[in-house]
């Protein structure tokens, strides 16, 4: 069977990603931010998956082969299209954005291009504004051992040809280093005085350049150069099954600080004796070193200057009200007529923040149970929940602590939300919980009680639900609810499974479910009845469904995947994968929601899910798939993946790159026209309201 390699799948991805900040058709500063997030996630990708191939490498042999393929080849692939993609990374901003921002009147400068009068003025910015944030630490023998921050920016200077005057109070070198200021200073960027219609900008890295030699005048010569320390990230807690949770993640979260180095960028003018000491002190290997740029922290240009112009990002999409849930009033009361979709951030997620406060207040709610995995830093979501608690409400709240890189904020509110009074639950190390599930209890007039439910794609997140694209149910349905609240019991008692009709729920369900779907599509199609699967997913990695999606395709199955990120599957393939499409979007916004349609011998299943399709969510986290029941909002989720399918702007193909219009086809541009055809949802919805009517 063949696969593609996950993490050069994953590389594919992220060059995709830089073809937006290529794209001419992307307003200016949006491409800088798209260089922003091709460096945040190599970041991300180093601390995580480098990582965790070097760990790799280090087992030994007989554990290695077991493996299935080598981890040292992997590494050494892994790294060569890192270099690769850097190079053109590099050359994308010097030689595209760079000369972009120049036609618009905009100049990043170097150091070295600033005239005369510029250069006085940053050396007094300098004086005034940054030198007291400054202090370089000596790389000598006095220093037995030099600790680098995580994805923190540092500066070395090397101090050589003393002053002679001076030569006997000064060595003739010596290395120093320090943190650059960027949060003490506000930022990373300084704007010059403006000449004429001409806009200056200069990296604070730069300001210090200019600044050097008056910090060190006993010395002609001060050369600064930039590094910055990646580190791994893995919590590795999976592997531990016993012990206070909270404190072994409290205990991984300082570790993380002081973690094995998975990456050392450095400016390859880097004078040899001060890459030299560096290495020396930290104990960095050469096998850590990668060369980079003279500037490190891409992502830093997510807080470039706008310079007021809104032509130089996209255009404003505010999000639109919902068509069927009220503005004001009671949303329980909406939810218990019918069900609704949410679509963010297209639509408003404050109807979320609005429900959660709601059922806070209302007397005749007695309890609210609710998963967090991402929750924002200053959550609304959370305050609502802390509300609710205060209130006397039974408030039930699964923390997922091993979201990576969330784990501190989670925590803190873990705290808060117990201080409160709510029932805080921690789920066991080996099981994640990625589900996003809201379940609310309340009391009806006829002294019954009756749940309500929000099952979604994305995190109860008011932040990401402004750039992630999401669908999220809300519903009063009998049999979804009370199935909901059987996932709950779960996560409080994981010793009984709980017996389900219409949730598909890993660890125990979804891939028993999603198999059986495909098993029926292979049925059909070799009985010569349409056989169709769709799918829209972040991620396809797992080897398990990677070949039931081929045995689908050789029964004759026409499967059509929408990709984000890593892909595995190789569609195409004579004999395997002939029936199988593959592509992907990039574009304003992340691509966050699950869908998963089977034909279903003419009666089609829609099931949205927070679970992509590999290893880990099938099998060692809590994922929930809930299917779409109204016909109405089945035909909803079914357009907008259909827009994704004819998308011919920001689709990719991936081994063909962007997906182009075909001769006399009009560009069709999914997200464009996501929110365009829900900008006119409830008008249509009343056109069709009153067509029946009559």
């Amino acid at each position: 069977m063949k696969t593609l390699s996950r993490d050069l799948s994953w590389l594919r991805f992220n060059a995709r990603v830089l073809q937006e900040a290529q794209s001419d058709s992307v307003p200016l500063l949006e491409r800088l931010k798209f260089l922003a997030i091709f460096s945040s996630n190599l970041d991300e990708f180093f601390k995580v998956r480098v990582a965790t191939l070097r760990r790799l490498t280090k087992l030994k042999k007989k554990t290695r082969a077991k493996l299935g393929e080598s981890p040292k080849r992997l590494l050494k692939e892994v790294l060569a299209e890192v270099f690769r993609q850097q190079q053109e990374f590099g050359a994308t901003f010097r030689e595209q954005l760079l000369p972009e921002l120049n036609r618009h009147h905009i100049h990043l400068l170097s150091e070295a291009e600033l005239t005369d009068e510029q250069r006085q003025w940053t050396a007094r910015y300098f004086e005034k504004n940054v030198r007291d944030l400054l202090s370089p630490v000596v790389l000598d023998d006095t220093l037995h051992h030099l600790f680098l921050k995580d994805q923190a920016v540092y500066l070395t200077f090397f101090l050589h040809q003393p002053v002679a005057a001076k030569s006997k109070k000064a060595e003739a070198e010596r290395v120093l280093i320090m943190e650059l200021p960027t949060k003490r200073h506000g930022g990373r960027f300084v704007r010059l005085p403006d000449v004429g219609s001409e806009r200056y900008v200069l990296f604070l890295d730069d300001v210090v350049r200019v600044g050097a030699p008056a910090m060190f005048p006993d010395y002609r010569q001060v050369d600064v150069n930039a590094i910055k320390l990646s580190r791994d990230a893995e919590l590795d807690i999976e592997e531990e099954v016993s012990g206070d949770l909270m404190e072994k993640i409290r205990s991984s979260l300082a570790k993380r600080a002081t973690g094995f180095p998975a990456r050392l960028l450095f400016d390859p003018e880097m004078p040899a004796e001060a890459l030299r000491a560096v290495k020396q002190k930290t104990g960095i290997t050469d096998e850590e070193l990668v060369e980079g740029s003279r500037y490190h922290n891409f992502r830093d240009f997510f807080g470039f200057p706008d310079f007021g112009e809104a032509d130089f990002q996209y255009p404003p999409r505010p999000a639109l009200p919902h068509p069927s849930l009220p503005r004001t009033g009671s949303l329980l009361a909406a939810i218990g007529q019918r069900d609704h979709l949410l679509h963010p951030p297209y639509q408003s997620f404050d109807y979320v923040t609005r429900l959660l406060r709601e059922a806070a207040a209302d007397s005749r709610v007695s309890g609210i149970s609710i998963t967090l995995y991402r929750v924002a830093s200053k959550s609304e979501v959370v305050k609502a929940l802390l509300k609710a608690a205060k209130h006397g409400k039974q408030v039930t709240v699964v923390v997922e602590l091993k979201a990576r890189f969330d784990e501190e904020s989670n925590l803190f509110w873990a705290d808060k939300l117990k201080r409160a009074g709510a029932h805080v639950v921690f789920t066991p190390p080996e099981l994640k919980v990625h589900s996003k599930l809201l379940l609310i209890a309340r009391r009806e007039d006829d002294e019954t009680t009756r749940r309500y439910a929000y099952f979604s794609t994305g995190n109860f997140n008011e932040s990401t639900a402004t750039l992630y694209t999401d669908h999220g149910l809300f519903t009063a349905d009998e049999h979804l609810t009370r199935e909901a609240a059987a996932v709950f019991g779960y996560l409080l008692d994981q010793s009984k499974v709980p017996e389900l009709e219409l949730l598909l729920v890993a660890p125990f369900g979804l891939r028993a479910g999603l198999n059986a779907l495909i098993d029926y599509e292979i049925k059909q199609a070799k009985k010569g009845h349409e056989a169709y699967i769709l799918l829209k997913v972040n991620a396809l990695e797992d080897e398990g469904m990677i070949a039931k999606l081929y045995e689908a395709s050789q029964a004759g199955v026409r499967v059509e995947l929408v990709v984000r990120g890593i892909g595995r599957l190789v569609p195409g393939q004579p004999g395997q994968s002939e029936n199988i499409s593959q592509r992907g979007l990039v574009d304003r916004f992340l691509e966050h929601s699950r869908v998963y349609v089977f034909a279903h011998g003419g009666e089609e299943k829609v099931y949205v899910s927070s679970a992509d399709w590999m290893t880990r969510n099938l099998d060692r986290r809590v994922e929930v798939a809930f299917p779409i029941l109204d016909e109405s909002l089945r035909a909803e989720v079914r357009h907008l993946l259909d827009l994704q399918r004819q998308d011919n702007v920001k689709a990719r193909d991936f081994e063909n790159g962007f997906v182009l219009p075909a001769a006399g086809e009009k560009p069709m541009r999914a997200q464009e026209a996501t929110y365009a055809w829900l900008k006119g949802l409830k008008r249509r919805q009343q056109v069709q309201a009153k067509s029946k009517a009559k």
